[in-house]
């Protein structure tokens, strides 16, 4: 299942990058634990960790800077409690109860787009492309309505 309901990047990935910046415990198929900081994770689950601390099969513990593991090589990651309030399980109740829908106010891709330039339009009068700048627009005058702006904008 992922996030936003079609096949792009699934929860677990989600959260993963949501633990970027926080000290994370990784094993390894070979039984070994790191502890570290999680400085980057990527989506095919591989981990750059900093400032991190091996356990071998052994027990024997070693220091170091840097660790790029492979996400093939990861048998489970534990996170810090605090992404349990995660602005993303926010996002899935509601995806969940609204079958899908966006949260109110908020549209995705080109319809967002074209609502978000009408919105614009609407409220600012001449806003727009072309409009609220230099030329005689609107018949007020040779002030271009609003004022100077050149494209784009609110002219305001």
């Amino acid at each position: 299942m992922s996030v936003v309901g079609n096949n792009r990047v699934g929860i677990p990935i989600v959260l993963l990058h949501d633990a970027e910046g926080s000290v994370v415990s990784v094993e390894t198929k070979n039984g070994e634990i790191i502890r570290g900081l999680l400085f980057e994770a990527e989506d095919m689950m591989n981990l750059y960790i900093k400032n991190c601390v091996v356990w071998n099969i052994h027990g024997v513990k070693r220091k170091v800077d840097q660790l790029y593991l492979r996400g093939r090589e990861i048998v489970f990651v534990v996170i810090p409690q605090m992404l349990r309030h995660a602005p993303m399980f926010q996002r899935i109740k509601h995806w969940r109860k609204h079958a899908g829908a966006p949260p109110e106010g908020v549209t995705v891709g080109q319809a967002a787009a074209i609502l978000r330039k009408a919105n614009e339009r609407r409220r600012g009068g001449l806003g727009g492309r072309g409009f609220g700048g230099r030329g005689n627009f609107g018949g007020r005058g040779n002030s271009g309505g609003r004022g100077g702006g050149g494209f784009g904008g609110r002219g305001g």
